[in-house]
Protein backbone atom coordinates (compact mmCIF):
# COMPACT_ATOMS: atom_id res chain seq x y z
CA UNK A 1 0.00 0.00 0.00
CA UNK A 2 1.21 3.56 -0.52
CA UNK A 3 -0.04 6.63 0.56
CA UNK A 4 -1.36 10.18 -1.20
CA UNK A 5 -0.86 13.68 -0.53
CA UNK A 6 -4.53 15.22 0.13
CA UNK A 7 -3.12 18.06 -2.62
CA UNK A 8 -1.22 16.05 -4.81
CA UNK A 9 -2.97 12.79 -5.62
CA UNK A 10 0.19 12.85 -7.88
CA UNK A 11 2.53 11.91 -4.68
CA UNK A 12 2.87 8.40 -3.55
CA UNK A 13 4.71 6.90 -0.94
CA UNK A 14 5.53 4.69 1.62
CA UNK A 15 3.86 4.39 4.73
CA UNK A 16 7.57 4.70 6.42
CA UNK A 17 8.19 8.18 4.45
CA UNK A 18 4.94 9.32 5.31
CA UNK A 19 5.44 8.76 9.24
CA UNK A 20 9.16 10.13 8.70
CA UNK A 21 7.85 13.24 6.41
CA UNK A 22 4.66 13.70 8.61
CA UNK A 23 3.34 16.08 6.04
CA UNK A 24 3.91 16.12 2.32
CA UNK A 25 5.90 19.23 0.74
CA UNK A 26 3.11 21.20 -0.71
CA UNK A 27 1.07 20.82 2.54
CA UNK A 28 -1.41 18.03 2.10
CA UNK A 29 -1.90 14.93 4.35
CA UNK A 30 -1.09 11.81 4.04
CA UNK A 31 -3.87 9.33 3.18
CA UNK A 32 -3.62 5.68 2.47
CA UNK A 33 -4.53 4.61 -1.40
CA UNK A 34 -6.99 2.42 -0.10
CA UNK A 35 -8.66 1.27 2.84
CA UNK A 36 -8.44 -2.32 3.82
CA UNK A 37 -11.29 -4.64 4.50
CA UNK A 38 -10.92 -6.96 7.32
CA UNK A 39 -13.88 -9.62 7.75
CA UNK A 40 -16.30 -10.03 10.49
CA UNK A 41 -14.52 -13.30 11.54
CA UNK A 42 -11.21 -12.24 11.55
CA UNK A 43 -13.12 -9.11 13.83
CA UNK A 44 -13.99 -11.81 16.25
CA UNK A 45 -11.10 -14.12 16.82
CA UNK A 46 -9.38 -10.73 17.71
CA UNK A 47 -11.23 -11.29 21.06
CA UNK A 48 -9.61 -13.85 21.80
CA UNK A 49 -6.29 -11.39 21.57
CA UNK A 50 -4.34 -8.92 23.91
CA UNK A 51 -4.42 -5.27 22.37
CA UNK A 52 -1.01 -5.51 21.41
CA UNK A 53 -1.98 -8.32 19.35
CA UNK A 54 -4.97 -6.78 17.84
CA UNK A 55 -2.91 -3.58 17.22
CA UNK A 56 -0.22 -5.85 15.34
CA UNK A 57 -3.55 -7.09 13.17
CA UNK A 58 -4.07 -3.43 12.06
CA UNK A 59 -0.88 -2.52 11.14
CA UNK A 60 -0.20 -5.26 9.30
CA UNK A 61 -3.38 -3.68 6.79
CA UNK A 62 -1.98 -0.16 6.70
CA UNK A 63 2.19 -0.24 7.18
CA UNK A 64 2.44 -2.89 4.11
CA UNK A 65 6.28 -2.08 3.84
CA UNK A 66 6.82 -2.26 7.76
CA UNK A 67 8.05 -6.34 8.38
CA UNK A 68 6.28 -8.55 10.53
CA UNK A 69 9.51 -8.54 13.23
CA UNK A 70 9.12 -4.33 12.93
CA UNK A 71 5.45 -4.12 13.86
CA UNK A 72 5.83 -6.75 16.46
CA UNK A 73 8.38 -4.53 17.98
CA UNK A 74 6.48 -1.38 17.77
CA UNK A 75 3.69 -2.26 19.47
CA UNK A 76 5.13 -4.65 22.16
CA UNK A 77 7.28 -1.77 23.01
CA UNK A 78 4.21 0.25 23.44
CA UNK A 79 1.45 -1.79 24.57
CA UNK A 80 2.08 -2.84 28.04
CA UNK A 81 1.69 -2.42 31.86
CA UNK A 82 4.69 -0.70 31.95
CA UNK A 83 3.20 2.15 30.02
CA UNK A 84 -0.13 1.65 30.72
CA UNK A 85 -2.25 1.46 34.36
CA UNK A 86 -4.42 -1.76 32.89
CA UNK A 87 -3.85 -5.25 30.83
CA UNK A 88 -6.27 -4.38 28.49
CA UNK A 89 -4.72 -0.73 27.80
CA UNK A 90 -8.31 0.86 27.15
CA UNK A 91 -11.05 -0.39 28.92
CA UNK A 92 -14.70 -0.41 28.01
CA UNK A 93 -17.44 0.44 30.92
CA UNK A 94 -20.70 -0.42 30.97
CA UNK A 95 -22.43 3.02 32.31
CA UNK A 96 -26.19 2.02 31.20
CA UNK A 97 -28.14 -0.09 29.13
CA UNK A 98 -26.59 -0.42 25.81
CA UNK A 99 -23.96 2.51 26.54
CA UNK A 100 -20.07 2.09 26.89
CA UNK A 101 -17.26 4.32 27.65
CA UNK A 102 -14.16 3.63 26.29
CA UNK A 103 -11.69 4.90 28.44
CA UNK A 104 -8.88 5.95 26.87
CA UNK A 105 -6.53 7.38 29.23
CA UNK A 106 -4.78 4.89 31.23
CA UNK A 107 -1.49 5.72 29.88
CA UNK A 108 1.25 7.95 31.40
CA UNK A 109 0.01 11.23 30.92
CA UNK A 110 -4.00 10.43 31.56
CA UNK A 111 -5.19 11.32 27.41
CA UNK A 112 -6.25 9.68 24.49
CA UNK A 113 -3.16 10.29 23.20
CA UNK A 114 -1.13 8.04 25.10
CA UNK A 115 -2.56 5.17 22.55
CA UNK A 116 -0.73 6.80 20.03
CA UNK A 117 1.98 8.48 20.92
CA UNK A 118 3.52 5.74 23.45
CA UNK A 119 3.96 3.91 19.71
CA UNK A 120 4.78 6.70 16.99
CA UNK A 121 8.36 6.87 18.54
CA UNK A 122 8.86 3.41 17.78
CA UNK A 123 7.30 3.81 14.41
CA UNK A 124 9.42 6.94 13.59
CA UNK A 125 12.70 5.78 14.45
CA UNK A 126 11.77 2.16 12.32
CA UNK A 127 10.63 4.46 9.29
CA UNK A 128 13.99 6.48 9.24
CA UNK A 129 15.98 3.37 9.60
CA UNK A 130 14.32 1.80 6.75
CA UNK A 131 14.07 5.24 4.47
CA UNK A 132 17.82 5.13 5.53
CA UNK A 133 17.51 8.70 6.71
CA UNK A 134 20.78 9.74 8.21
CA UNK A 135 19.37 13.37 9.81
CA UNK A 136 18.22 14.19 13.16
CA UNK A 137 14.65 14.35 13.15
CA UNK A 138 12.68 17.76 14.89
CA UNK A 139 9.26 16.56 15.58
CA UNK A 140 7.16 19.93 16.03
CA UNK A 141 3.93 19.89 18.24
CA UNK A 142 1.30 22.26 18.33
CA UNK A 143 -1.07 21.31 21.21
CA UNK A 144 -4.46 21.98 22.98
CA UNK A 145 -3.29 20.58 25.59
CA UNK A 146 -2.95 16.57 26.19
CA UNK A 147 -0.99 16.10 22.65
CA UNK A 148 1.93 17.96 24.11
CA UNK A 149 2.44 15.85 26.79
CA UNK A 150 1.71 12.89 25.04
CA UNK A 151 4.15 13.66 22.50
CA UNK A 152 7.46 14.71 25.36
CA UNK A 153 6.79 11.99 27.15
CA UNK A 154 6.94 9.33 24.24
CA UNK A 155 9.81 11.26 22.42
CA UNK A 156 11.86 12.59 25.61
CA UNK A 157 15.41 11.06 25.07
CA UNK A 158 14.13 9.35 21.95
CA UNK A 159 17.88 8.92 20.32
CA UNK A 160 17.83 10.84 16.60
CA UNK A 161 15.11 12.83 18.26
CA UNK A 162 14.16 16.32 19.34
CA UNK A 163 10.77 17.50 20.09
CA UNK A 164 9.35 21.57 20.39
CA UNK A 165 5.84 21.81 21.82
CA UNK A 166 3.87 24.97 21.69
CA UNK A 167 0.49 25.97 23.09
CA UNK A 168 -1.44 28.54 23.90
CA UNK A 169 -0.48 30.40 26.95
CA UNK A 170 -4.08 30.41 28.45
CA UNK A 171 -5.81 27.77 26.93
CA UNK A 172 -4.82 24.69 28.58
CA UNK A 173 -5.81 23.53 32.18
CA UNK A 174 -3.50 24.04 35.08
CA UNK A 175 -2.68 20.41 35.10
CA UNK A 176 -1.89 20.33 31.46
CA UNK A 177 0.25 23.02 31.90
CA UNK A 178 2.05 21.74 34.71
CA UNK A 179 2.54 18.53 32.96
CA UNK A 180 4.56 20.17 29.72
CA UNK A 181 6.36 22.66 31.75
CA UNK A 182 8.09 20.34 34.18
CA UNK A 183 8.84 17.74 31.41
CA UNK A 184 11.70 15.55 31.91
CA UNK A 185 14.33 14.96 29.08
CA UNK A 186 17.67 16.29 27.22
CA UNK A 187 16.10 16.77 23.34
CA UNK A 188 12.50 18.34 24.77
CA UNK A 189 11.71 21.94 24.55
CA UNK A 190 8.54 23.28 25.57
CA UNK A 191 7.09 27.22 25.13
CA UNK A 192 3.74 28.77 25.11
CA UNK A 193 2.41 31.74 22.88
CA UNK A 194 0.58 34.50 23.26
CA UNK A 195 -3.08 33.29 21.25
CA UNK A 196 -5.16 30.13 20.77
CA UNK A 197 -4.09 27.03 19.54
CA UNK A 198 -5.15 27.42 15.97
CA UNK A 199 -2.34 30.06 16.36
CA UNK A 200 0.28 27.37 17.24
CA UNK A 201 -1.28 25.20 14.73
CA UNK A 202 -1.17 27.74 11.81
CA UNK A 203 2.59 28.54 13.56
CA UNK A 204 3.73 24.82 13.19
CA UNK A 205 1.96 24.46 9.70
CA UNK A 206 3.81 27.63 7.89
CA UNK A 207 6.79 26.56 9.56
CA UNK A 208 6.68 23.27 8.24
CA UNK A 209 5.56 24.22 4.64
CA UNK A 210 8.25 27.05 4.02
CA UNK A 211 11.15 25.59 1.86
CA UNK A 212 13.84 28.15 3.48
CA UNK A 213 13.73 26.61 6.78
CA UNK A 214 13.55 23.25 5.34
CA UNK A 215 17.05 23.73 3.51
CA UNK A 216 18.50 25.45 6.66
CA UNK A 217 17.91 22.02 8.67
CA UNK A 218 19.18 19.65 5.90
CA UNK A 219 22.06 21.75 5.43
CA UNK A 220 22.29 21.35 9.50
CA UNK A 221 21.72 17.55 9.59
CA UNK A 222 18.51 18.00 10.44
CA UNK A 223 14.25 17.48 9.11
CA UNK A 224 11.17 18.33 10.44
CA UNK A 225 8.41 16.06 10.92
CA UNK A 226 5.36 15.97 13.35
CA UNK A 227 3.53 14.38 16.63
CA UNK A 228 0.41 15.76 16.04
CA UNK A 229 -2.60 14.19 13.90
CA UNK A 230 -1.67 15.18 10.41
CA UNK A 231 1.09 12.49 10.85
CA UNK A 232 -0.62 9.71 9.56
CA UNK A 233 1.86 7.53 12.08
CA UNK A 234 -0.47 9.36 14.67
CA UNK A 235 -3.57 8.63 13.26
CA UNK A 236 -3.74 5.12 12.39
CA UNK A 237 -3.29 3.48 15.82
CA UNK A 238 -6.48 5.41 16.83
CA UNK A 239 -8.06 3.21 14.64
CA UNK A 240 -6.89 0.46 16.66
CA UNK A 241 -8.87 0.60 19.12
CA UNK A 242 -12.22 0.98 17.78
CA UNK A 243 -11.75 -2.61 15.82
CA UNK A 244 -10.63 -4.02 19.55
CA UNK A 245 -13.54 -2.04 21.14
CA UNK A 246 -15.87 -4.00 18.60
CA UNK A 247 -14.12 -7.64 19.07
CA UNK A 248 -14.19 -7.33 22.90
CA UNK A 249 -18.13 -5.96 23.29
CA UNK A 250 -18.26 -9.28 20.64
CA UNK A 251 -15.92 -11.17 22.74
CA UNK A 252 -17.81 -10.45 26.04
CA UNK A 253 -21.68 -11.29 24.73
CA UNK A 254 -22.64 -7.63 24.66
CA UNK A 255 -23.69 -7.76 21.18
CA UNK A 256 -23.85 -10.39 18.52
CA UNK A 257 -21.24 -10.16 15.48
CA UNK A 258 -22.23 -8.49 13.17
CA UNK A 259 -24.36 -6.32 15.44
CA UNK A 260 -23.99 -2.42 14.35
CA UNK A 261 -22.80 -0.13 16.93
CA UNK A 262 -22.53 3.67 17.16
CA UNK A 263 -19.69 5.48 18.30
CA UNK A 264 -19.75 8.82 19.80
CA UNK A 265 -16.02 11.52 19.84
CA UNK A 266 -15.62 14.39 21.22
CA UNK A 267 -13.37 16.07 18.97
CA UNK A 268 -11.87 19.86 17.56
CA UNK A 269 -9.48 18.69 15.14
CA UNK A 270 -11.42 15.55 13.66
CA UNK A 271 -8.68 12.89 14.33
CA UNK A 272 -10.22 10.75 16.63
CA UNK A 273 -13.83 10.41 15.09
CA UNK A 274 -11.55 10.26 11.53
CA UNK A 275 -9.81 7.00 12.72
CA UNK A 276 -13.44 5.79 13.55
CA UNK A 277 -14.70 6.54 10.24
CA UNK A 278 -11.48 4.47 8.86
CA UNK A 279 -12.53 1.61 11.49
CA UNK A 280 -16.23 1.35 9.90
CA UNK A 281 -15.12 1.41 6.29
CA UNK A 282 -12.52 -0.87 6.96
CA UNK A 283 -15.19 -3.64 7.85
CA UNK A 284 -16.41 -2.51 11.24
CA UNK A 285 -20.17 -2.51 11.70
CA UNK A 286 -20.76 0.99 12.77
CA UNK A 287 -24.35 2.43 12.70
CA UNK A 288 -23.51 6.15 13.38
CA UNK A 289 -20.47 8.79 14.08
CA UNK A 290 -21.64 11.09 16.20
CA UNK A 291 -19.41 14.28 16.56
CA UNK A 292 -19.50 15.98 19.87
CA UNK A 293 -18.16 19.35 20.01
CA UNK A 294 -17.84 22.39 22.66
CA UNK A 295 -19.27 25.74 22.23
CA UNK A 296 -16.42 25.98 19.50
CA UNK A 297 -18.86 24.11 17.25
CA UNK A 298 -17.27 25.25 13.84
CA UNK A 299 -17.65 21.04 13.16
CA UNK A 300 -21.29 20.62 13.80
CA UNK A 301 -22.36 23.50 11.90
CA UNK A 302 -19.99 22.14 9.17
CA UNK A 303 -21.47 18.38 9.58
CA UNK A 304 -25.06 19.98 9.02
CA UNK A 305 -24.70 22.49 6.75
CA UNK A 306 -21.80 21.82 4.40
CA UNK A 307 -20.72 24.93 5.07
CA UNK A 308 -17.25 25.63 7.61
CA UNK A 309 -16.58 28.98 8.55
CA UNK A 310 -14.24 29.75 11.19
CA UNK A 311 -15.47 33.39 11.44
CA UNK A 312 -16.92 33.02 14.27
CA UNK A 313 -16.01 33.81 17.89
CA UNK A 314 -12.99 32.08 19.64
CA UNK A 315 -14.51 30.06 22.98
CA UNK A 316 -12.04 28.78 25.93
CA UNK A 317 -14.21 26.52 27.86
CA UNK A 318 -13.58 23.92 30.42
CA UNK A 319 -12.91 21.34 28.05
CA UNK A 320 -9.79 22.87 26.74
CA UNK A 321 -8.66 20.21 24.22
CA UNK A 322 -11.56 21.05 21.94
CA UNK A 323 -11.02 24.61 21.82
CA UNK A 324 -10.58 24.83 18.32
CA UNK A 325 -11.66 26.57 14.76
CA UNK A 326 -9.63 25.12 12.17
CA UNK A 327 -9.66 21.29 12.13
CA UNK A 328 -7.18 19.83 10.06
CA UNK A 329 -8.22 16.57 9.75
CA UNK A 330 -11.04 17.25 8.07
CA UNK A 331 -9.39 17.51 4.88
CA UNK A 332 -8.14 13.74 5.24
CA UNK A 333 -12.29 13.24 4.79
CA UNK A 334 -13.40 15.49 2.71
CA UNK A 335 -10.25 13.55 0.16
CA UNK A 336 -11.87 10.74 0.30
CA UNK A 337 -15.83 11.68 0.12
CA UNK A 338 -14.96 13.61 -3.10
CA UNK A 339 -13.71 10.93 -4.86
CA UNK A 340 -9.44 11.54 -3.87
CA UNK A 341 -9.91 14.65 -6.16
CA UNK A 342 -6.90 16.75 -5.21
CA UNK A 343 -8.09 20.03 -7.35
CA UNK A 344 -11.21 20.24 -5.44
CA UNK A 345 -9.27 19.96 -1.85
CA UNK A 346 -7.06 22.79 -3.01
CA UNK A 347 -9.20 25.21 -3.79
CA UNK A 348 -11.46 24.52 -0.53
CA UNK A 349 -8.28 24.78 2.11
CA UNK A 350 -7.07 27.20 -0.32
CA UNK A 351 -10.67 29.59 0.34
CA UNK A 352 -10.14 28.10 4.17
CA UNK A 353 -6.61 29.91 4.32
CA UNK A 354 -7.56 33.13 2.33
CA UNK A 355 -11.26 34.09 3.49
CA UNK A 356 -11.56 31.46 6.80
CA UNK A 357 -14.80 29.83 5.01
CA UNK A 358 -15.71 27.16 2.46
CA UNK A 359 -18.69 25.23 1.04
CA UNK A 360 -18.51 21.51 -0.37
CA UNK A 361 -20.99 20.15 -3.18
CA UNK A 362 -24.24 18.60 -2.76
CA UNK A 363 -22.69 15.17 -3.09
CA UNK A 364 -20.28 15.75 -0.29
CA UNK A 365 -23.06 16.96 1.63
CA UNK A 366 -25.11 14.29 1.29
CA UNK A 367 -22.30 11.95 1.82
CA UNK A 368 -21.32 14.01 5.28
CA UNK A 369 -25.53 13.67 6.20
CA UNK A 370 -24.63 9.58 5.54
CA UNK A 371 -21.56 9.05 7.82
CA UNK A 372 -22.16 11.76 10.53
CA UNK A 373 -24.42 12.98 13.57
CA UNK A 374 -23.32 16.31 14.92
CA UNK A 375 -24.34 17.90 17.84
CA UNK A 376 -22.97 20.59 20.68
CA UNK A 377 -23.04 22.03 24.10
CA UNK A 378 -21.99 24.75 26.23
CA UNK A 379 -19.99 24.74 29.49
CA UNK A 380 -22.98 24.82 31.56
CA UNK A 381 -24.16 21.89 29.84
CA UNK A 382 -21.48 20.10 30.17
CA UNK A 383 -21.38 20.79 34.14
CA UNK A 384 -24.88 19.40 34.38
CA UNK A 385 -23.72 16.52 32.60
CA UNK A 386 -20.93 15.67 34.76
CA UNK A 387 -23.19 16.14 37.64
CA UNK A 388 -26.13 14.04 36.47
CA UNK A 389 -24.17 11.02 35.60
CA UNK A 390 -22.53 11.06 38.93
CA UNK A 391 -25.54 11.07 40.72
CA UNK A 392 -27.26 8.68 38.56
CA UNK A 393 -24.02 6.01 38.03
CA UNK A 394 -21.56 7.25 40.53
CA UNK A 395 -18.79 7.83 37.40
CA UNK A 396 -16.83 10.22 37.03
CA UNK A 397 -15.94 11.97 33.60
CA UNK A 398 -14.16 14.57 32.79
CA UNK A 399 -15.46 17.61 30.82
CA UNK A 400 -14.75 16.45 27.23
CA UNK A 401 -16.19 13.04 27.83
CA UNK A 402 -18.94 14.99 29.26
CA UNK A 403 -19.28 16.59 26.09
CA UNK A 404 -19.91 13.51 24.21
CA UNK A 405 -22.51 12.31 26.63
CA UNK A 406 -24.39 15.11 26.09
CA UNK A 407 -24.37 15.04 22.69
CA UNK A 408 -25.20 11.50 22.61
CA UNK A 409 -28.00 11.87 24.71
CA UNK A 410 -29.59 14.72 22.67
CA UNK A 411 -29.36 12.27 19.72
CA UNK A 412 -30.88 9.82 21.15
CA UNK A 413 -33.82 11.83 22.36
CA UNK A 414 -34.33 12.90 18.91
CA UNK A 415 -33.81 10.10 17.08
CA UNK A 416 -35.30 7.29 18.70
CA UNK A 417 -32.07 5.21 18.10
CA UNK A 418 -31.28 2.15 20.65
CA UNK A 419 -28.43 0.97 18.92
CA UNK A 420 -25.64 -0.03 21.36
CA UNK A 421 -23.22 2.84 21.70
CA UNK A 422 -19.65 2.88 22.29
CA UNK A 423 -18.79 6.98 23.79
CA UNK A 424 -14.97 7.24 23.16
CA UNK A 425 -13.72 8.91 27.10
CA UNK A 426 -10.76 11.32 26.04
CA UNK A 427 -9.33 11.98 29.80
CA UNK A 428 -8.93 11.01 33.36
CA UNK A 429 -11.10 13.76 35.62
CA UNK A 430 -7.96 14.47 37.30
CA UNK A 431 -6.66 16.51 34.65
CA UNK A 432 -9.20 19.05 35.43
CA UNK A 433 -9.99 18.55 38.68
CA UNK A 434 -11.62 22.14 39.16
CA UNK A 435 -14.12 22.01 36.35
CA UNK A 436 -15.11 18.48 37.81
CA UNK A 437 -15.52 19.52 41.05
CA UNK A 438 -17.51 22.35 40.66
CA UNK A 439 -19.85 20.28 38.48
CA UNK A 440 -20.85 18.18 40.83
CA UNK A 441 -21.02 20.78 43.73
CA UNK A 442 -17.88 20.19 46.06
CA UNK A 443 -14.84 21.90 47.68
CA UNK A 444 -13.22 24.01 44.49
CA UNK A 445 -11.17 26.74 47.06
CA UNK A 446 -7.45 25.11 47.43
CA UNK A 447 -5.29 24.38 44.36
CA UNK A 448 -4.56 22.19 42.00
CA UNK A 449 -3.06 19.43 43.94
CA UNK A 450 -5.62 19.93 46.53
CA UNK A 451 -8.24 20.03 44.21
CA UNK A 452 -6.58 16.55 43.12
CA UNK A 453 -7.00 15.39 46.87
CA UNK A 454 -10.38 16.77 46.98
CA UNK A 455 -11.36 14.46 43.68
CA UNK A 456 -10.14 11.26 44.76
CA UNK A 457 -12.15 11.67 48.07
CA UNK A 458 -15.10 11.92 46.13
CA UNK A 459 -14.97 9.85 42.53
CA UNK A 460 -13.25 6.88 44.10
CA UNK A 461 -10.52 6.44 41.02
CA UNK A 462 -7.06 6.40 42.42
CA UNK A 463 -4.99 9.32 41.69
CA UNK A 464 -2.90 8.56 38.67
CA UNK A 465 0.79 8.23 39.93
CA UNK A 466 2.28 10.11 36.86
CA UNK A 467 -0.26 13.22 38.40
CA UNK A 468 0.90 12.64 41.99
CA UNK A 469 4.00 12.91 41.29
CA UNK A 470 3.89 16.69 39.45
CA UNK A 471 3.33 17.91 42.44
CA UNK A 472 6.84 17.52 43.63
CA UNK A 473 8.26 18.66 40.14
CA UNK A 474 9.80 22.06 39.61
CA UNK A 475 9.04 23.59 36.32
CA UNK A 476 11.70 23.78 33.68
CA UNK A 477 9.85 25.92 30.53
CA UNK A 478 8.10 29.28 31.03
CA UNK A 479 9.07 31.26 28.27
CA UNK A 480 6.00 33.21 26.60
CA UNK A 481 6.16 34.44 23.19
CA UNK A 482 4.02 35.86 20.45
CA UNK A 483 2.87 33.61 17.54
CA UNK A 484 5.07 35.25 15.19
CA UNK A 485 8.35 34.60 16.94
CA UNK A 486 7.94 30.82 16.79
CA UNK A 487 10.54 30.25 13.55
CA UNK A 488 13.04 32.05 15.76
CA UNK A 489 12.53 29.87 18.80
CA UNK A 490 12.71 26.91 16.66
CA UNK A 491 16.27 28.16 15.43
CA UNK A 492 17.32 28.90 18.47
CA UNK A 493 16.58 25.65 20.56
CA UNK A 494 18.46 23.91 17.94
CA UNK A 495 21.40 26.23 17.95
CA UNK A 496 21.05 26.88 13.96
Amino acid sequence: MFYKSTRNSEVKVSSAQAIAQGISEEGGLFVPSEIPAVTLDEIKALGEKSYAERAFFVFSKFLTDYTEAEIRYCVDGAYNTKNFDTENIAELAHLFDGTYMLELWHGPTCAFKDMALQILPYLLTTATKKINLDKKVVILVATSGDTGKAALEGFKDVEGTEILVFYPEDGVSAMQKKQMTTQEGKNVGVCAIKGNFDDAQNGVKAIFTNKEIADKLSDNGMMFSSANSINWGRLAPQIIYYVSSYAQLVADGEIELGDKINIVVPTGNFGNILAGYYAKHMGVPVNNLICASNANNVLTDFIKTGIYDRNRPFHTTISPSMDILISSNLERLLYHLSGSDDAQIREWFGSLASTGRYEVTDAVKKALADEFYAGCCNDDETKACIKEIYDEYSYTCDTHTAVAVKVYKDYAKATGDKTKTVIASTASPYKFSGSVLSAIGKNTDCDEFGLVDELAEVSNIPVPASLAALKDKDVRFSKVIDKTEMKDYVFESLGI
